[in-house]
């Protein structure tokens, strides 16, 4: 049991080690957007033709503009930064305690998959172009695969410790 026990606990800490470096990496990148996407207009301009090219130009355009503007209005992506690192502290107790708190590893696979119908409505709504989208919801897809992984590994972690 003992051996089985620990190969569970040390697999499961791994893929939740990816999953917060993962959000906060997120969350990080969220700070210096107009920076960010000032070397991806530099990068799409090599195809200045191109759908996508002619999208992040837009963005960068707009962004840079509202930034000059109102630059208080980054305020709102500071705090979606924030909200990423707030997230990750929360899978630190599963990390700690993996049976006990399995239900935080429930909890990211329902914020995961709330991304789909989010990113297709909102992005709609927003005139987000619909290939953006499915790299936005390519995020809920990826993201809840590890803890999918987790959860299994936890029930099993679960049965072998406390033979429920």
């Amino acid at each position: 049991m003992g051996d089985r026990a620990e190969e569970l606990r040390g697999r499961i800490r791994l893929w939740l080690v990816i999953f917060i470096v993962g959000l906060v990496l997120g969350g990080a990148t969220a700070l210096p957007l107009e920076t960010e996407l000032n070397w991806l207009a530099r990068i799409a301009a090599s195809s200045p033709n191109s759908g996508l090219s002619r999208w992040i130009s837009s963005v960068h355009e707009g962004l840079a503009e509202t930034n000059a503007r109102y630059p208080f209005l980054a305020y709102g992506t500071d705090w979606l930064a924030f909200a990423h690192f707030v997230i990750a502290v929360a899978f630190v107790g599963p990390y700690r305690n993996p049976v006990k708190n399995v239900w935080v590893i429930e909890f990211g696979m329902i914020a995961c998959a709330m991304v789909v119908p989010f990113a297709l409505l909102a992005g709609a709504v927003r005139g987000i172009p619909f290939g953006w989208r499915l790299i936005d919801c390519s995020f809920g897809v990826f993201g809840i695969l590890p803890l999918w992984a987790c959860r299994i590994w936890i029930k099993k972690l679960e049965r072998l410790s406390y033979g429920a």
